[in-house]
């Protein structure tokens, strides 16, 4: 059926990851078919050009049977996917959604989306997805090394699991033995251990001014962690004296860095040689893990979901046995927890394939009165809007407002809604 080109209907959705208009139907949407497949179910509108106004095809249903011959040519394996005809627009919607028979390739090639534009994977990426296709994971494969010493984890296993000795049986069942040998997640955890470390830097006034540096390689992943922590504990923690007492204080909360430097282990991507990087500041400690965020994991389930993609599920599963990390997909929630009753927020960077997280400094309020009885009043998970918040602080408009402004710009609160609806809650 032939249809006639219509007048232009203006869409509301923008290009993004999982959104792509196309004017007409040319091969290269067989490139953002193999990136969808691969890494997450998308769609492509055909007949909408790149500012969002549906355009409308000449033809849709010989273009739908085109689309359909193309995918089935030139993609190997063959994704799954619908077809969607729109008369009224004269659009034709392509849904592509992700499989499990990955690597999913256009011409011998490897697709991901970054952000509105459609990538060749590189060859690292490449190796992820043939590991995700044959349902492995890195930390699963047998390791290359087998001469392999397992003092530091069999001190933690008898103190934290009850046990007299690290035996055999004990490694298979924490999937550190499989049947060929010891796995790459033994190897992270083994003394000599060969993967990257961590790379602990304290600055002075500016970057150039290096004031302590440790590098912890060589060593069990779990050692690093430790030593991590200790270099920690000498520039963040004090003691201060409570009546007659010494009362032992963190300016960082502990629990919060702990738990950033075991996800960054837990999460990272082990074949990239890059050490996890702790930068310390006196204002704030930088947490920097190599590797984007795993396939099938968006920035807002990363942020305030509690899904959890587990890169290597073997160390993150002992890991959780040892206590340095809280149960799967709650890691950042956990960050979070231990700030919330500071005015100075987390703040959570996913970019250029690293993931950071700067925590700032808790001992200092820095705010004003106002700013303070705000946050007295959005305490307990309250949402509120401007005027309850001035009701309940007895401000005045002006004052609010001001220190909703400054609360904003530091990321202690957050806003919802627009206009008459706008409310606040804390972050």
């Amino acid at each position: 059926m032939s249809m006639k080109r219509r007048g232009t209907v203006r869409m509301v959705v923008r290009e993004s990851p999982t959104v792509e208009y196309k004017e007409s139907v040319t091969p290269t949407f067989l490139k953002t078919v193999s990136a969808y497949a691969n890494y997450g179910t998308g769609k492509i509108e055909f007949g909408v050009d790149d500012g969002g106004v549906a355009v409308g095809l000449s033809d849709p249903v010989a273009e739908c049977l085109r689309i359909e011959n193309m995918i089935n040519d030139s993609l190997d394996p063959a994704p799954r996917y619908t077809l969607e005809l729109d008369e009224n627009r004269g659009t034709v919607t392509l849904t592509v959604y992700e499989g499990q028979d990955k690597p999913y390739r256009s011409k011998g090639k490897a697709y991901r989306r970054n952000d509105s534009a459609t990538v060749e994977v590189d060859r690292f990426e490449y190796g992820r997805l043939t590991l995700e296709g044959s349902n492995l994971t890195f930390d699963a494969l047998t390791s290359a090394r087998q001469d392999l010493s397992f003092h530091t984890l069999e001190h933690k296993c008898i103190e934290h699991l009850g046990i007299s000795e690290l035996t055999s049986d004990i490694m298979r069942t924490l999937r550190l033995l499989g049947k060929d040998g010891y796995t790459n997640a033994a190897a992270i955890l083994a003394d000599n251990n060969e993967f990257p470390g961590i790379d602990c830097v304290r600055f002075g006034d500016t970057e150039d001014v290096l004031l302590d540096r440790e590098t912890t390689t060589g060593l069990s992943a779990i050692e690093q962690v430790d030593r991590a922590v200790a270099m920690f504990a000498r520039y963040y923690r004090y003691e201060r004296i409570e009546g007659v007492e010494r009362v032992q204080t963190d300016r960082i909360p502990l629990e919060a860095f702990r738990e950033a430097v075991a996800n960054a282990l837990v999460h990272r991507t082990w074949d990239v040689q890059a050490n996890v990087q702790v930068a310390l500041y006196d204002d704030r400690v930088v947490v920097t893990s190599p590797g984007s965020l795993p396939a099938g994991l968006t920035t807002e389930q990363y942020l305030y979901g509690q899904i959890s993609v587990l890169r290597n599920p073997i160390v993150a599963e002992v890991f959780l046995k040892l206590d340095y990390i809280e149960k799967f997909g709650t890691g950042i929630a956990r960050i979070r927890r231990a700030y919330r009753d500071s005015i100075n927020q987390p703040v959570f960077d996913i970019r250029g394939g690293v993931v950071a997280v700067a925590l700032p400094v808790t001992d200092a309020f820095e705010g004003s009165g106002e700013e303070a009885q705000v946050l007295k009043a959005l305490s307990g998970g309250r949402i509120m809007s401007r005027s309850e918040i001035e009701k309940q602080t007895g401000l005045s408009r002006a004052r609010t407002l001001s220190a909703l402004e400054s609360l904003l710009s530091r990321n202690a609160i957050m806003k919802q809604g627009t206009g008459r609806a706008t409310k606040y809650e804390r972050a």
